[in-house]
C-alpha cells in the first residue's frame, strides 16, 4: 500500500504528522474562532497521558500495539482528511474504542474526549448541562441578602459535554469517542445529523442574555474555562470522531452518509498475542501461548471478548494445572449464552 498519504501510520509513536493534514473539502471547512486554550493541547496533552497506560499498554512500545490492517489505516486517515465521524461496527473486545486513544496518542492530539452512551442518552447530555436549579437557589439567596456582591454570572452553571468540549476551536482537532452508539434511545442517531453536519450548536441560555453578556466563562469537559460567545460554540477544526457500535441495530442512512465505515473482525493470532505483550509483557505471551489458541478456536463458534483472555493470561500466571484451566475457563464464558 502506498502510504505517502496516510496522517496516522500506526507505528505507535507520536508525531507531528497532523500538521501535514490538508486543508478539508470547501463543504467541511469551518470557521469557528478565536481559537482559545480551553480544550488546548498543552492541558489535553498532560491529561492523556494518564490513560495511554491503561487502554493501549505499558508494553507497548516493544509489542507494536494494535498495528492496524491496511482497510484500518484507510478508513481512520479517510476520516481525517475529509473530516467526518468514523463508525466502527465490530464485536465487544475488538479494539473499537482503543482505536480513539491510538490516534489521539500518535498524533499528539491530547486527552481523549470520552462520551459512553445508554438508553437514557440524549443530545443534550453530549453538548452542555446547565444547572437552573442551582442559578435559581443563589439567586434567591443573593436576594435576601446572603450573599454579598450579588449570584455569580450563569457561566458558573453551565458545563461543556465531550461533544461540546470537542467542538470548540482548536488549533489542532480533538478526539472524541461516543461509545456504544447502538445501545442509545432511537432518536439520538438522528439527533445528532444537525451538530455532525455544521459543527457547532447554540446554548439558548447564553443568546438569551447575549445583549448584556457577549461573552461568558463556562467550563469545559477538560475541567478548564473558557469563553464562548453569543450563545454559539462552532469548531474551527472539526473533531476526529468515532462512533462505535456492537451492530445490534442497524443507523438511518442519513447517518451512514456522514460517516466513514470501518468494520472489524475478531482479532486472530498474531493480534491477539500482540495485545497480550502490549499488556503484559514478553513472558506472559509466551506462557500464555496455550489460552490463545484455545480463545481463538473457541471464538469461532461463541462470542467471546478479547479483555477476558488479557484476563485469564493475567491470573493464570500465578496458578498451577489443573487450578489455570479451571480459571481459564471461568474467566472465558461466552457472551452470547442462552439466558
Amino acid at each position: 500500500m502506498n502510504d505517502e498519504w496516510l496522517i496516522y501510520r500506526g507505528v505507535g509513536e507520536p508525531h507531528d504528522g497532523i500538521d501535514a493534514l490538508p486543508d478539508p473539502p470547501p463543504w467541511r471547512d469551518f470557521d469557528g474562532g478565536p481559537v482559545g486554550e480551553a480544550g488546548g493541547q498543552a492541558a489535553a496533552a498532560g491529561a492523556a497521558d494518564g490513560n495511554i497506560a491503561r487502554r493501549l499498554g505499558a508494553h507497548r512500545q516493544a509489542a507494536e500495539l494494535h498495528r492496524p490492517e491496511p482497510e484500518e489505516l484507510e478508513a481512520i486517515n479517510a476520516a481525517l482528511y475529509l473530516r467526518r465521524p468514523l463508525l466502527v461496527t465490530g464485536f465487544p473486545g475488538t479494539g473499537k474504542s482503543t482505536l480513539a486513544h491510538a490516534v489521539a496518542h500518535e498524533l499528539k492530539l491530547g486527552r481523549v474526549l470520552r462520551w459512553p452512551v445508554v438508553s437514557r442518552t440524549v443530545l443534550q447530555d453530549g453538548l452542555y448541562r446547565y444547572d437552573a436549579l442551582a442559578r435559581l437557589q443563589d439567586v434567591q439567596i443573593a436576594a435576601s441578602g446572603g450573599a454579598p456582591g450579588g449570584a455569580p454570572g450563569i457561566g458558573k452553571y453551565i458545563r461543556l459535554g465531550p461533544l461540546g468540549t470537542a467542538l470548540l476551536p482548536t488549533a489542532r482537532p480533538r478526539v472524541l469517542l461516543i461509545d456504544e452508539l447502538d445501545k442509545s434511545d432511537i432518536d439520538l442517531p438522528n439527533d445528532l445529523l444537525n451538530v455532525l453536519e455544521e459543527g457547532e450548536f447554540a446554548l439558548p441560555e447564553l443568546e438569551r442574555v447575549a445583549d448584556t453578556e457577549p461573552e461568558v466563562q463556562v467550563l469545559t469537559d477538560d475541567g478548564t474555562k473558557v469563553s464562548v460567545q453569543g450563545g454559539r460554540v462552532r469548531c474551527r477544526e472539526f473533531p476526529f470522531i468515532i462512533l462505535t457500535s456492537n451492530g445490534e441495530r442497524d443507523f438511518p442512512a442519513a447517518l451512514l452518509r456522514r460517516c466513514i465505515q470501518l468494520k472489524l473482525g475478531q482479532p486472530g493470532e498474531k493480534r491477539l498475542a500482540t495485545m497480550v505483550r502490549a499488556h503484559l509483557g514478553e513472558e506472559a505471551a509466551r506462557l500464555g501461548a496455550d489460552l490463545i489458541r484455545e480463545f481463538l478456536s473457541r471464538s469461532q463458534s461463541e462470542l467471546v471478548a478479547a479483555d477476558q483472555l488479557l484476563n485469564a493470561v493475567y491470573l493464570t500466571h500465578y496458578a498451577a494445572p489443573p487450578t489455570r484451566e479451571d480459571l481459564a475457563d471461568l474467566l472465558i464464558q461466552r457472551l452470547d449464552r442462552p439466558r
